[in-house]
C-alpha cells in the first residue's frame, strides 16, 4: 500500500506537492526540485497542467518512484482515449505507481497548442469506472489481464463551485465509481470548505484542501481573470496591495489556510510554483 493510503487510513494529517515536467527531456532540474520538499508524503505529477505541452508525467513520475519519491500521478482525459489511458494506468503500475488523480483536464483552447483536437473519449467519471475495472482484473471490453494493478485513485474537486448541489452530485458520482480521496483546487474560503466538509462526513471520504503560493497583487488578480475556478477574495488582494513585501504575505495567507484545513480535512496539497523553501515555513 502507497504511503498516502495508509496515512489517510490512519488519521494523519497528510501532505503532498506537485512538480510539473520539464517541456523538453532535462529531468535534472525537476529531479532537484523534488528533492528540496520537506514533509511531504507524496508528490503530484501534472500532466500537460493548463493544456501546455510538456514531458509526460508517467516519465517523470516513474523517475521519481524509482529515486524513492512516492508520486501521485494525474492523469487526464483530454490527450487520451480510453486505450491511451488503460496503457498509461498498466504502466504507471509496472513502475510501482499507486495514488492516481484522475482528471478530465483543461480544453486544449486554453494552453499553447490552442489547435489541437481534444480526445474527452471518457469523463472523469468514466475514468475512475475504467480504473476500477483494471483492479479488478479486466480491461474495458471485459478481456482478463495478465497482472492485476492495486491504486489509490483520487479525483479533483472545487468546493466553492456554484451551484453547490449540482458540484456535489459530481462528487457522489466520483465516490460511486472508486474515488477513495479528493484534492481540492486551490481553497481561499474557510466558510466554502467548511460547507463541503460537512456534506463530506457522512460519505467518510479523506478530502486534501489545495493550497496555492501567491506570490503578489499581480498574479492574484490574473488568477480571477484566468483560472476558471479559482477565486482570490477581495481581502486577500487588499493585503497583497498594502504588503511591503509580498511573497512574505502570500506565504502568511498559506500558513493561515494550512492552520484551518487541519480543523477540518484530513491534509493539504501545497502549490508552492518554484518556492518549494517557503514549505516549511508554511507548514509551520
Amino acid at each position: 500500500m502507497s504511503h498516502l493510503s495508509t496515512q489517510l487510513a490512519s488519521g494523519q494529517f497528510v501532505v503532498t506537492a506537485e512538480i510539473a515536467p520539464p517541456k523538453g527531456t532535462n529531468l535534472a532540474p525537476a529531479l532537484a526540485e523534488a528533492a528540496k520538499f520537506e514533509g511531504i508524503t507524496a508528490v503530484n505529477v501534472t500532466d500537460n497542467q493548463g493544456a501546455n505541452m510538456r514531458l509526460s508525467s508517467l516519465a517523470l513520475a516513474a523517475q521519481l518512484q524509482q529515486a524513492g519519491t512516492e508520486t501521485v500521478l494525474q492523469l487526464t482525459c483530454r490527450d487520451r482515449n480510453r486505450m491511451a489511458l488503460q496503457s498509461d494506468l498498466l504502466g504507471a503500475a509496472a513502475f510501482g505507481i499507486e495514488n492516481l488523480l484522475l482528471l478530465s483536464g483543461d480544453h486544449s483552447k486554453f494552453g499553447d497548442h490552442p489547435d489541437a483536437r481534444p480526445v474527452f473519449d471518457l469523463d472523469s467519471v468514466q475514468l475512475l469506472d475504467m480504473t476500477a475495472g483494471l483492479m479488478a482484473g479486466f480491461d474495458m471490453v471485459g478481456k482478463p489481464l495478465d497482472g492485476v494493478p492495486n491504486f489509490f485513485p483520487g479525483a479533483a474537486v472545487n468546493p466553492a463551485a456554484e451551484p453547490f448541489e449540482l458540484m456535489f452530485q459530481k462528487v457522489s458520482k466520483k465516490i460511486d465509481s472508486g474515488a477513495r480521496f479528493f484534492q481540492t483546487q486551490s481553497i481561499f474560503d474557510r466558510d466554502a470548505l467548511e460547507r463541503f466538509m460537512a456534506a463530506m462526513i457522512p460519505l467518510n471520504v479523506p478530502v486534501v484542501a489545495g493550497v496555492l503560493l501567491i506570490r503578489n497583487a499581480k498574479m492574484a488578480r490574473f488568477l480571477n481573470d484566468n483560472i476558471p475556478g479559482v477565486k482570490v477574495p477581495k481581502v486577500l488582494l487588499d493585503r497583497f496591495d498594502r504588503a511591503v513585501d509580498p511573497l512574505a504575505e502570500g506565504v502568511a495567507i498559506a500558513r493561515e489556510t494550512v492552520g484551518w484545513a487541519r480543523e477540518l480535512c484530513q491534509g493539504v496539497h501545497l502549490m508552492t510554483l518554484g518556492h518549494e523553501d517557503k514549505i516549511p515555513a508554511i507548514l509551520a
